[in-house]
């Protein structure tokens, strides 16, 4: 699900507390928590709207100062259900601290590894995590695309399991490509001529 920066940051706020979406399917749940560029974000409600019920303060509290300008961008859409749904700010995002670490203990690096261990056993890939480490160290910012082809995977996979290794703190997404963190420069130096 994504925000705008803007709304992100009105959410944080405390100045955005709706958003509305219109899917075919639902995507999250009242209760569901998403990482965001600003932190993490908390669905508190979630319920069917109908178009006609949206108010001027509906729109206001979602962050527009004009109900038709959200009303355009609902209408975007030709199917699926109007949601609205409660949004508050939790905290910032624990993978920023997390990717900061360079002073890991013998055994929290072991662990780190191990993870990578069941990473890579749970791939029909074969041992991937530190060949994409590795990969995104030398080709620092390259687009995924083409970062994708010199790994010889599809860029789809490509994305979706650097996303793994970024929620054990290990790359930072950019705009474009990716860079290690400090924890993964720390754990290629440390750990990567084992693997």
């Amino acid at each position: 699900m994504l925000f705008t920066v803007n709304h992100l940051e009105g959410i944080k706020s405390g100045k955005i507390s709706l958003a509305f979406r219109k899917w075919k399917k639902q995507s999250v749940n009242a209760g569901s928590r998403i990482n965001t560029a600003i932190g993490i974000i908390e669905i508190t409600s979630m319920a069917e709207y109908g178009r006609e019920n949206i108010t001027a303060e509906d729109a206001n509290q979602a962050g527009f100062s004009d109900l038709d300008r959200m009303l355009s961008l609902l209408d975007k859409f030709n199917e699926g259900t109007i949601y609205k749904m409660g949004v508050r700010y939790i905290s910032e995002d624990p993978r920023i601290k997390l990717r900061e670490q360079t002073d890991v203990t013998d055994q929290e690096l072991e662990e780190l590894l191990e993870k990578l261990k069941r990473l890579d056993m749970a791939s029909n890939q074969g041992k991937w995590t530190i060949k994409i480490l590795k990969a995104i160290q030398e080709n620092p910012l390259l687009r995924a695309a083409d970062l994708a082809v010199k790994v010889k995977k599809e860029k789809e996979w490509l994305k979706l399991n650097v996303r793994k290794l970024k929620n054990l703190g290990l790359t930072v997404s950019h705009e474009p490509g990716y860079t290690l963190s400090p924890l993964g420069e720390y754990l290629l130096e440390k750990a990567g001529a084992e693997k």
